[in-house]
């Protein structure tokens, strides 16, 4: 190991802060063997210089003291070296103010990130990289609906080898059933023709497409690069190799005879959607005739909401978002058959995404009337009784045609949480996938049933590595934003399968060489890392002890945090990495009043937004010291102890979002955070400390002001309950 350090002076770093101090100190007690300063490390003699020392002089272990991890990354990007940022721009002189009584405690704070590189960088390694890399780059598409043959032409036309499989006789989906789709560009006028028929023949014809129909994925096993699928159809059981896969098994329509009140199954005069679809498509253009009698419709009625946004518990919860754009169109057929028939939309809120007001427009234009009531009942004789919303008062109208806007129901497999539990239309599903987790054979889902995903920053992505959901499965939606949705769902299994062949960590620590390891030795066959992976990357052996399938890993450190015996590290992020920086800092005694607090900040959320603040010139306490980590999930509790028995005056922890609608990156790892931490409330009454020293947040990366208002603020709480009755013990 050969350390290297460089001082940056640009940014006015150089003008608030005493570089050559900062030098000497990590020649000295950083114990650094080349330590070089420059004007402008990141100009291109500043990086020249640091290669040159790589290569001439032999530096393995570079410590930069200048700007954010966050910022200049590919200037400051050297492969097969141990790398680590001190943060003095954003983390040091953009968060001071530049004042005369502010130089001598900016100046400590530059010190101890300097001090906190240099200890960092000495226990990291450079990663390897993962040795069980995947080979294989063909993409398995599950569905042949829109959403399948977008993803598979869309990676097959990427040039990647694409297989679809489809459990119907035929490639279409519900998209294929349609006379008409809703128009997806300018003028947004009129019903436009569904074009499956010619995305059909694209897939079909595509020599990088392989097709079964009336096909079922009967098991999935392996990881990124080198999954393995029983398919079983008709003739049998195949099996298909594949680097990545992409779940686009759509929806099912709410089961209408569910909505008694709607009279649905009573007369055939009483359709939902998908019904009026098929009457379209008989009909071919022209005038759609009741379905009693074959006698015309003149008067027709649409109920938007029909078993959806349910606050009673029986129906959907929530907004299917494509059924009012699809009771526009159909409402068209109608009109553009015989501008005659009385065509009634009844609904509580109107909702076109994707169009504007355009083609609800044309519908006006049309004659179509919209009515914003609330229908309480529809009778079997065709009256749909409703209350007036805008004359608040009830209503009735005789119509010849119903039509309910049902929603969208995903088909998204067996609830691993609940494996007994039927969806919303009352079936139990059976599973998509039959994955070889011991996690569970499907995808885990949300709390309505869609396959989970991180709706913010990953929309595509699954708790199973490798994995994607795209169209409706993943959520509500309508064609176009169904082919959107898949391209971008082909394109992460593309890099998906790309980072296993270099054996580097797929989304969100793309590039990643390093994965974990685990000493054995020390290992007490707890489980923990086991059952709080929240990506399935950790079997058991025989034994009890811990398999990882580092190509599963998202390389988030959940199983370190989780480790109560400190066995599970990786090479440059490790409980000893993370627990130097933490001793790294210089804690002042209790003569000094000057308190120090201890920020493990989320790099995901909670870092970005402290730049952003220093970026924006946010002041805030600069008894502060930011360590980033991976994830709250990697947050070992033994950090935790490090830092009140090293005298710190309090502990902050600042993680996602988690819940329901978490923000977390890694799933779970912000909430299995807090769960640890509400434990080390007992060992601080034990110790007789007060239960602010250690305190969790929740953080958004938009969270620019409020960030350093909550540093100031326990800052505060620390000045209030006083320092830590355990500095003289450090």
């Amino acid at each position: 190991m050969k350390t290297a350090a460089y001082i940056c002076g640009g940014c006015g770093i150089a003008e608030r802060l005493d570089t050559g101090r900062l030098a000497k100190l990590a020649e000295r007690e950083g114990k650094i063997n080349m330590v070089r300063q420059h004007p402008f490390l990141c100009s291109t003699e500043g990086v020249q210089a640091i290669r040159d020392d790589i290569e001439k002089e032999g530096a393995t272990h570079v410590v930069l003291a200048a700007c954010s991890r966050r910022a200049k990354t590919e200037a400051f990007h050297f492969p097969g070296v141990a790398l680590t940022r001190a943060n003095l721009r954003e983390g040091v002189i953009w968060v001071q103010p530049a004042t005369d009584d502010a130089r001598e405690l900016a100046q400590q704070m530059a010190d101890d990130y300097v001090r906190m590189g240099c200890a960092e960088v000495t226990r990291m390694m450079v990663p390897a990289g993962n040795p069980q890399t995947g080979k294989n780059k063909r993409i398995l598409v599950v569905g042949g609906g829109i959403s399948g043959l977008t993803a598979a032409l869309a990676a097959a036309n990427a040039g990647y080898e694409t297989l679809i499989v489809e459990r119907t006789p035929q490639l279409g989906g519900w998209a294929g059933a349609l006379y008409r789709r809703i128009p997806d560009r300018e003028p947004f006028r009129d019903p436009a023709d569904t074009d499956v028929a010619a995305l059909v023949d694209a897939v079909a014809s595509h020599p990088r497409i392989g097709i079964h129909v009336g096909a079922t994925v009967a098991k999935t096993s392996g990881a990124p690069g080198r999954f393995t699928a029983t398919i079983a159809s008709a003739k049998g059981e195949i099996i298909e190799e594949v680097g990545a896969i992409v779940q686009a098994t759509g929806f099912t329509p709410y089961d209408a005879t569910r909505l008694a009140e709607f009279s649905y199954g009573k007369s055939p005069d009483i359709v939902d959607q998908a019904g009026l679809e098929r009457l379209a498509k008989s009909a071919d253009g022209r005038a759609i005739a009741r379905p009693s009698n074959g006698a015309p419709v003149k008067t027709v009625v649409f109920v938007q909401c029909a078993g959806q946004r349910d606050d009673s518990g029986r129906h959907l919860p929530y907004c299917s978002g494509f059924c009012c754009a699809a009771s526009i169109k159909q409402a068209m057929y109608f009109k553009d058959a015989s501008p005659a028939i009385n065509t009634v939309v009844i609904y509580t809120d109107l909702r076109v995404p994707g169009n504007g007001e355009d083609f609800y427009r044309s519908a006006q234009a049309k004659g179509i009337t919209f009515t914003k009531g609330k229908v309480s009942a529809v009778e079997p004789d065709g009256t749909v009784r409703f209350r007036d919303l805008i004359l608040d008062e009830e209503s009735a109208i005789e119509a010849d045609l119903v039509v309910l806007a049902t929603g969208q129901v995903p088909n998204s497999g067996v609830n691993i949480e609940a494996p007994d539990q039927e969806n919303a239309n009352g079936l139990k599903p059976i599973s998509v996938l039959n994955l070889d987790y011991r996690q569970g054979r499907d995808l885990p889902q949300l709390r309505h049933g869609f396959s989970d995903s991180h709706f913010i920053c990953f929309p595509y992505e699954t708790r199973r590595t490798g994995i994607y959901t795209a169209g409706p499965v993943r959520r509500p939606m309508d064609i176009a934003q169904a082919a959107e949705d898949a391209t971008g769902a082909a394109l992460k299994a593309i890099q998906a399968v790309e980072n296993a062949q270099l054996g580097r960590a797929a989304h969100p620590r793309s590039g990643d060489l390093s994965f974990p390891i685990v000493r054995l030795d020390g290992c007490t066959q707890c489980k923990r890392c086991t059952v709080e992976c929240p990506f399935g990357a950790i079997e058991e052996e025989a034994r009890g002890f811990p398999v990882f399938n580092e190509s599963r890993c998202r390389r988030c450190g959940t199983c370190m945090g989780a480790c109560p015996v400190r066995v599970i590290s990786f090479e440059n992020y490790s409980v000893d990495s993370v627990a130097a920086q933490i001793r790294a800092v210089e804690v002042p005694d209790e003569t000094e009043e000057k308190p120090r607090i201890l920020i493990l900040a989320c790099e995901n959320d909670a870092l970005p937004a402290l730049d952003m603040a220093g970026m924006q010139r946010l002041s805030y306490s600069a008894f502060a010291r930011v360590v980033p980590v991976r994830c709250l999930g990697s947050v070992n509790v033994s950090w935790i102890t490090d830092a009140i028995n090293a005298g710190y005056d309090g502990i902050m922890l600042m993680g996602c979002k988690h819940g329901d609608d978490y923000q977390c990156h890694f799933v779970k790892g912000s909430e299995l955070a807090a769960y640890r931490m509400s434990k080390v409330e007992d060992t601080l009454k034990q110790m007789a400390l007060e239960r602010e020293r250690v305190a969790t947040y929740e953080v958004a990366i938009t969270d620019i002001e409020r960030l350093p208002r909550l540093i100031d603020e326990y800052a505060k709480t620390i000045e209030r309950i006083g320092l830590s009755p355990m500095k003289g013990f450090a």
